[in-house]
C-alpha cells in the first residue's frame, strides 16, 4: 500500500491505447441518486445479496468497487474535508473507505458518522502490517514482519495477526492489508525489505499463515500481498514501475509458494502487484494488477483463488503515470481485480468505466461479479444489522496489558546479535563507565533515538546522547566527536532504511562522521529497520539487528545491552558478504529489567492493593512515607513512592530515593561479605573467634564459632549503652569484645547487634579492607548498585540529598539525623559497623535480592557459589527459623506474610526497612521507609504493613 504519487513514465501497451481512445472527450454523466435506486431508503437487514445487487443501477454498483482514503482524525462537520468525503460517499455510492493516519477516537467518530450518511454499509479496510499503530496513534505496535520471524516462534506471528485484528474490528475495520507474503530476495528492495518475513519462501509462508490465521480468529480479512511477488525488485513502485524478469519456473519455485500455500488454507484475500513480468505475460510493460495473464490464469485459474482481488493504490506512479484513472480501473476489473483501491480521480474513473459498460468495452454482468463479493463479506460482517463502532469499547480491547505485554515480548525476542568481541555485551558499568549513543539518521530530526537512550539511563549511571542528523551544524558535529573522545564505549544506533534508489548503507557524510571516531574505543552498532546497513560497519566490536526505529523497539532494545532481556532472535535473510541466514549468538538475560507488572503474569491493576495498604499506612502515621519494590522473573514489575520524606508533607518520597537499611546492613553488607570469604576458603563457619579475638579464648567465650555468631546464638547480649561513655570505633570494638556472655553458646537464641558488630571487623582482619571498602569493591560497585554506600555524605551530595531523615535525636546528637547512621553505635563507629549504617535504594536492592535468587550470579559474573547461598539461606537451626545471617519466614505471624513459600528468606531493619525473598515465585518483595521519624516511638507497628503488602503482592499473580 501506498500514500500518494510523484511524476514517473512509461509507454503504454496497445490494449490500454484502445481503450484510451474509447474513453476520450466523455460528457459529464448527472451522478445524482435516481429516485428508485436502493441508495434513496437503507435496505432492509434481511435482504439477499442478489436481490440487493438486482436493485441497484449501473452507477451504484460501479461506486461499490471504489475506495477512497480518509484519514482518521477529528474533523468538523464544517470542514472542507470532511464536505468533500462526506459528498463523494453520498454522490458516488463508494463502496469503502481505506483509512490512513489517525487517533482512535477520531478514526472511530468519523467512521460512524460516515458510515450514518451512506445508504449501503461501508466496508472499512486499512494497512496493518505492523499492527493498528502502523496508522492509528495510541494503539498497540508490533514489530515488523521480518523481525517476527527473527523470534524462530511462528506463535508469535499468530498472536501479532490476533492482536492487529482485535484492535482494527474494534476501530470499526473490517479489512487489513497485511501480511506481506512477499520474499525479501533482494537485499536493495526499496519497498519490501523488513516488512517480509524473509528471504525464504518457505519460512514466509509458515509466519504468513501464522499471520493469516490470527487475524481470521477474529472475523477480520487478511489481504496478502504483493502478488505475485514484489520481493525482487529494485525500483520503487510508488514513483515507478518495476520490471521482474524471471520466468514462470522461477516465480513458481520462490515467489509464489507463499501464496499458494494461503489460498490452499483458506485465504480470503489478496493485493495485487504495480510490476510487470515481461518473460511470463504476453503484454510485457503491463503492470500485474493489469494483466489478466497474471490476476486470472496465475491467480484464479493455476491457484485456484476465488477471494477478494484487492488493486495496490492506483495513485502510485507504477500505474498513474501509464493510464487514465478510468483506463486503469477498467483494465483492473478485465484482469481479475474486485476492489480499487486509491483511484487518483474516482470521478472521472467511476464515469469512464460506466461509458465503457454503455459502449460494451467492459459488460455489467463483470461489474457484478465483483459487486456481489463485495456486498457478500458486508453480509458476513453483519454491516446491514450494525455498521457503527462501539465506542464505549474502544478503551477495554485497543492497546490492553496484554497486548502489550505481548508486542514487548516480541519486540524483545526478535533481536539478533551477530557480532560481540571480546563480550562487550551485556554492558557493565565498571568496565564502561562512559557510553555514548550517537544515532545516525537520514532526517532532520535531532531527537532521534531519544527513547533508546531514555530507556537505557534505567541501567546505566552515565549515557550521554548525539544525533547525526541531515544537515548538520558544525557546532554539533563537533559536540559529537568531543563526547566520543569521552566515551569508553559508543554505541551508533542507524536509523536508516533503505531509500527509493536502493542505498542501503551509510551515505557520504555518515560514513565520514564514523571514520572521525575515535580508533581505540569500542563501538557497538544497533540497526533499526535496514539489516543490510551492518555492512557499512564491519569493524565494530557489536553488532545487533532491532527492526524497526520506533519508540517501542527502541525500548524494548535497551535492556538487551546490559542483559536484562535474553537475546535469542536468528536472522531470517542472507546479508551478502556478511552473514547466512539462521545466524545470532545467543545471550541470556542476566540483569534485573524495569518492566509492566502484567510481563511477570501480575494480574492488570491488582497491585492497587499495595497503593491501598501503603497510602493508609501513610495517613495514619505508620511512617511519613516510602518506597515498595517488586522483583518477579528478573522484572523490577512494580515500583512505587508514597507520602513525603516529613509529616510536613512538602517534599515528595520518590522511587530513586535512598534510604538507611539500619539491620538490614547485616544481610546487606556483613553477610555477603562472609559468604564470600567462606566461599573462598578464607574463614570457615567453624572457625572460633579467638582466632580473630584473644579475649574469646577463654571459658565459654572459647567455644564461640563464626556460626554462632551468624545464628544469633553465641550467648552476646542483643546490645550495651556503651555510647554513654565510648564514643570511638576502638572504644567500642574493644568494649564488644569484652562483653561476658549471657548463655552458653549454642543454647538459646538471642538477637545480638554486638556478634555482627564483630564480624564486621574480622572482615577487616581478613582482607585488611574496611567492611565499608570491601563490599563496595567486590559487590556493589561490579553489581551496578551504584546507590548502595555506607556514610553517604562523603559520597557526595548527589546521593546525600536523596535521604529522607529518619529521627530527631534528642539525647545523643541533638539534631535531625539525615545521611548519617540512625543507629547510635554504627555512628560512632565512624558510620560504618556490620550491624548497621548501610544505606541503599530500592532498585539496588532489587539488583542485590536477584543475585541471591540467581544463587550468587548476576550478569553473568558469579560473586558467590549456589552452594553458600543455599546453605546460608537455608534453616541452620532448632532454635529458630533462621539461616545464616539472613530470617526466615516464621511459622507463626511474618512480616512476609502468610502467603509466601517457608522457603521464604529476608530481614527487617529497625528505621523501617525489608526485604523477603520467595525463591519459590522468584520474587522479591523490598519495602524502605523511615518509620523511625521523628522519633522511634512515634509510629505505629510496621510489622502489620510489611505483612499486608506482601500479602497483597502475592495474590495478584496469576500465573
Amino acid at each position: 500500500m501506498s500514500c500518494s504519487s510523484i511524476d514517473g513514465s512509461g509507454p503504454m501497451d496497445a490494449n490500454a491505447q484502445q481503450v484510451a481512445n474509447a474513453e476520450i472527450n466523455l460528457p459529464y454523466i448527472d451522478d445524482k441518486p435516481k429516485a428508485d435506486s436502493v441508495s434513496a431508503t437503507k435496505p432492509p437487514t434481511d435482504i439477499s445479496v442478489n436481490t440487493l445487487l438486482n436493485s441497484m443501477s449501473l452507477r451504484e454498483k460501479i461506486g461499490q468497487l471504489f475506495f477512497i482514503r480518509a484519514e482518521g482524525y477529528f474533523k468538523n462537520i464544517g470542514d472542507e474535508s470532511y464536505q468533500e468525503l462526506s459528498s463523494k460517499i453520498q454522490k458516488h455510492h463508494l463502496g469503502g473507505l481505506i483509512f490512513f493516519k489517525g487517533s482512535i477516537y477520531g478514526q472511530a467518530v468519523l467512521t460512524n458518522r460516515l458510515q450514518e450518511l451512506s445508504k449501503l454499509p461501508l466496508w472499512i479496510t486499512q494497512d496493518m502490517e505492523f499492527g493498528a499503530a502502523m496508522r492509528v496513534e495510541e494503539t498497540t505496535r508490533l514489530t515488523p514482519a521480518m523481525g517476527i520471524a527473527a523470534t524462530q516462534n511462528p506463535d508469535y506471528a499468530y498472536q501479532a495477526g490476533k492482536i492487529t485484528a482485535q484492535e482494527a474490528k474494534a476501530l470499526g475495520v473490517h479489512q487489513i492489508f497485511a501480511p506481506v507474503l512477499d520474499v525479501n530476495n533482494n537485499p536493495s528492495n526499496p519497498v519490501i525489505n523488513v516488512r517480509s518475513f524473509s528471504s525464504n519462501p518457505d519460512t514466509v509462508s509458515q509466519y504468513g499463515q501464522h499471520f493469516i490465521d490470527g487475524v481470521h480468529s477474529q472475523n477480520v480479512i487478511s489481504t496478502a500481498k504483493h502478488f505475485p511477488g514484489h520481493g525482487d525488485t529494485d525500483t520503487d513502485s510508488h514513483l515507478s514501475l518495476p520490471v521482474i524478469n524471471h520466468n514462470y519456473d522461477r516465480l513458481k519455485s520462490v515467489e509464489l509458494l507463499p501464496f499458494k500455500s494461503a489460498v490452499s488454507n483458506g485465504l480470503k484475500s489478496i493485493m495485487s502487484a504495480h510490476i510487470a513480468f515481461p518473460n511470463i505475460s504476453p503484454t510485457p510493460r503491463r503492470p500485474g494488477t493489469l494483466d489478466p495473464y497474471i490476476l486470472n490464469r496465475i491467480l484464479r485459474d493455476s491457484l485456484n483463488f476465488n477471494g477478494l482481488v484487492v488493486t495496490d493504490g492506483l495513485e502510485m506512479r507504477g500505474i498513474s503515470a501509464h493510464y487514465s484513472p478510468g483506463e486503469a480501473v477498467i483494465l483492473a476489473l478485465k484482469a481479475g481485480a474486485d476492489l480499487m483501491l486509491l483511484s487518483l480521480d474516482e470521478v472521472t474513473a467511476i464515469q469512464q468505466v460506466e461509458r465503457a459498460v454503455q459502449r460494451g468495452t467492459i459488460t455489467e454482468e463483470r461489474i457484478n461479479q465483483s459487486v456481489r463479493k463485495i456486498l457478500q463479506k458486508k453480509k458476513e460482517a453483519g454491516l446491514f444489522n450494525n455498521r457503527k463502532v462501539d465506542i464505549e469499547r474502544l478503551s477495554e480491547i485497543i492497546n490492553s496489558p496484554e497486548n502489550q505485554k505481548m508486542a514487548d515480548e516480541i519486540s524483545r525476542k526478535s533481536l539478533v546479535l551477530l557480532k560481540n568481541e571480546t563480550n562487550i555485551l551485556p554492558i557493565r558499568s565498571h568496565r564502561f563507565p562512559r557510553v555514548l549513543v550517537l544515532s545516525i539518521t537520514d532526517t532532520e530530526d535531532e531527537n532521534r533515538g531519544s527513547a533508546l537512550v531514555e530507556e537505557m539511563n534505567k541501567y546505566h549511571p552515565s549515557v550521554r546522547h548525539n544525533v547525526f542528523y541531515r544537515n548538520i551544524e558544525p557546532d554539533d558535529r563537533q559536540e559529537i566527536l568531543q563526547d566520543a573522545r569521552w566515551a569508553d564505549l559508543i554505541i551508533i544506533g542507524a536509523h536508516m532504511y533503505i531509500n527509493s534508489n536502493g542505498q542501503n548503507q551509510f551515505n557520504t557524510s555518515q560514513r565520514r562522521i564514523l571514520d572521525d571516531l575515535p580508533t581505540g574505543t569500542p563501538k557497538g552498532v544497533i540497526t533499526f529497520g535496514n539489516p543490510y546497513a551492518l555492512k557499512g560497519f564491519p569493524d565494530a566490536d557489536v553488532q545487533l539487528v532491532a527492526w524497526d526505529d520506533s519508540d517501542h523497539q527502541l525500548k524494548n532494545t535497551a535492556p538487551a545491552l546490559f542483559g536484562a532481556s535474553k537475546i535469542s532472535g536468528r536472522l531470517p535473510i542472507n546479508i551478502p558478504g556478511a552473514y547466512d541466514m539462521n545466524e545470532g549468538i545467543t545471550l541470556p538475560q542476566t540483569t534485573i529489567r524495569y518492566d509492566d507488572p502484567e510481563a511477570v503474569g501480575f494480574a492488570p491493576d491488582s497491585l492497587q492493593k499495595v497503593d491501598d495498604i501503603m497510602n493508609n499506612a501513610v495517613f495514619d502515621s505508620t511512617f511519613p512515607g516510602g518506597v515498595v519494590t517488586v522483583l518477579k522473573d528478573g522484572v523490577l514489575s512494580y515500583q512505587k513512592a508514597f507520602g513525603y520524606e516529613t509529616y510536613k508533607k512538602q517534599e515528595p518520597v520518590h522511587i530513586s530515593d535512598i534510604y538507611d537499611l539500619a539491620s538490614l546492613t547485616k544481610v546487606t553488607a556483613t553477610t555477603p561479605a562472609m559468604m564470600k570469604l567462606i566461599d573462598e576458603g578464607k574463614v570457615h563457619l567453624d572457625d572460633k573467634v579467638s582466632k580473630y579475638f584473644p579475649e574469646f579464648k577463654e571459658g565459654q567465650k572459647s567455644e564461640v564459632a563464626i556460626k554462632n555468631l551468624l545464628l544469633h546464638n553465641s550467648g552476646l547480649p542483643a546490645f550495651r549503652i556503651y555510647i554513654d561513655k565510648l564514643k570511638t570505633r576502638s572504644q567500642l570494638v574493644e568494649a564488644i569484645k569484652n562483653e561476658p556472655l549471657i548463655y552458653k553458646p549454642g543454647t538459646t537464641y538471642e538477637y545480638s547487634d554486638l556478634g555482627f558488630i564483630l564480624m564486621g571487623e574480622i572482615v577487616q582482619k581478613v582482607t585488611g579492607q574496611r567492611l565499608d571498602n570491601y563490599v563496595r569493591q567486590t559487590l556493589y560497585a561490579p553489581l551496578g548498585m551504584n546507590n548502595t554506600y555506607f556514610n553517604p555524605k562523603e559520597v557526595g551530595t548527589w546521593i546525600s540529598s536523596r535521604i529522607p531523615p529518619t529521627e530527631k535525636d534528642t539525647i545523643y546528637r541533638h539534631k535531625t539525623i539525615r545521611a548519617e547512621a540512625h543507629d547510635e553505635r554504627a555512628y560512632y563507629m565512624d558510620g560504618v559497623a556490620g550491624h548497621a549504617g548501610l544505606f541503599s535504594s530500592g532498585t539496588d536492592l532489587a539488583i542485590y535480592t536477584q543475585m541471591l535468587i540467581n544463587k550468587g550470579s548476576y550478569a553473568g559474573k558469579e560473586y558467590i557459589s549456589p552452594e553458600i547461598i543455599e546453605q546460608f539461606t537455608q534453616r541452620q537451626t532448632d532454635l529458630i527459623n533462621r539461616g545464616y545471617g539472613f530470617d526466615r519466614k516464621s511459622e507463626r505471624f511474618s512480616t512476609a506474610g502468610s502467603m509466601t513459600s517457608d522457603q521464604s528468606f529476608g530481614h527487617t531493619g529497625f528505621t523501617g526497612t525489608s526485604f523477603w525473598v520467595d525463591p519459590e515465585r522468584n520474587i522479591a518483595i523490598i519495602i524502605l521507609t523511615n518509620r523511625t521519624y521523628p522519633y522511634r516511638s512515634y509510629g505505629k507497628n510496621i510489622s502489620k504493613v510489611r505483612a499486608a503488602v506482601a500479602d497483597a503482592i502475592i495474590s495478584s499473580i496469576i500465573i
